[in-house]
């Protein structure tokens, strides 16, 4: 009786163990994910003001015209 409850303490331990190692790596895929959801949102942001910006005619802040005429 008493190794049968030795055998079930060590296989709850290491069950426990590997449920840790589980539950920090999926912490750390939630956190990459988090990241990638920031980055992916300025990114459309970025993108979205450089389109309004080039319907306007701005597309390049470094654009100078050839002729000089400065079109803002």
């Amino acid at each position: 009786m008493e190794n049968n409850y030795e055998n079930l303490l060590k296989m709850w331990r290491e069950e426990k163990q590997k449920r840790e190692k589980a539950e920090d790596e999926i912490n750390k895929l939630k956190a990459d994910l988090a990241r990638a959801k920031e980055d992916h949102q300025y990114d459309n942001l970025v993108h979205q003001k450089e389109l309004a910006d080039f319907f306007k005619g701005r597309w390049d802040p470094n654009y100078k015209p050839l002729d000089g005429s400065e079109k803002c």
